[in-house]
């Protein structure tokens, strides 16, 4: 008797573009200066509960939401250093990321990463690739 198998490969799409954001600057400071310099209304949301290690409780990130009504675009402002770890420990000298998620034009993109960058709090805004970090599926929620 011959069996055929067949293999499932499941590969998660990251539909989301993802901003590394370093400051020295608490949640709240650097998202009224986001706010005031791109014209954002950042508001803040419950924290983001992810289970990093297992068994144990889930470590909490903070979480600002804006978005875009006319494109749908969804805008994530998430602290990397939470309540007992970091969301993506290879990337340690991020304090905050931005995530973008739904269609954002490149030049928008362009823009909003100089934008950042101009903010004199920000020492550095860098476009990430999220295929690209271990723990990327920390960043699904």
């Amino acid at each position: 008797m011959i069996l055929n198998r067949k293999f499932l490969k499941f590969e998660i799409d990251f539909d989301f573009v993802l901003i590394a954001v370093t400051t020295s600057l608490k949640d709240y400071r650097i998202c009224y200066l986001i706010n005031k310099y791109l014209n954002f209304d950042f508001v803040k949301v419950d924290d983001l509960e992810v289970d990093i290690y297992q068994g144990s409780e889930p470590v909490l990130f903070s979480l600002y939401r804006y978005s875009w009504e006319t494109t749908e675009t969804d805008f994530y402002f998430i602290g990397n250093k939470g309540s007992d770890g970091y969301l993506v420990p290879e990337i340690k000298s991020a304090d905050y990321f931005l995530m973008i998620r739904n269609y954002i034009d490149d030049n928008e993109l362009d823009t909003i990463v100089s934008s950042l960058n101009k903010i004199p709090e920000v020492v550095a805004a860098v476009k990430i690739d999220p295929k690209k970090i271990k723990s990327r599926e920390n960043l699904l929620f």
